[in-house]
């Protein structure tokens, strides 16, 4: 209650994981969601991010254990895969689910 008598409502919101929260990452994770693993040269088509941006922001999300990132070979050419991690489904869901709440105003 404020000075004047009158009920205010403080609305708590969950907080955003700060990894999640960079579009790039965010639109890695969504792609990665739809298809469980994809090519480097899925999500640079996808994303529109340089090589070398799209690199760190891949080894941010595998350092956090979001994603697991394989290299191999495919005809003498380097190939790498990202695959999604259940650790990485969660948080996913957990993002989506406290943005979820901010669009609905309605705290946990």
């Amino acid at each position: 209650m404020d000075n004047t008598g009158i009920v205010k409502s403080i609305i708590m919101f969950r907080e955003l994981d700060p990894l999640l929260h960079s579009q790039l990452r965010l639109s890695i994770m969504s792609l990665l969601i739809g298809v469980r693993s994809a090519e480097f040269t899925y999500l640079l088509e996808k994303t529109g991010a340089t090589r070398g941006n799209i690199s760190v922001q891949l080894r941010k999300l595998e350092e956090a254990g979001y994603l697991e990132i394989t290299k191999s070979f495919r005809k003498n050419y380097p190939l790498t895969t990202c695959h999604i991690t259940q650790k990485g489904l969660a948080a996913f869901k957990e993002y989506v689910d406290a943005l979820s709440d901010y669009t609905r105003n309605k705290p946990e």
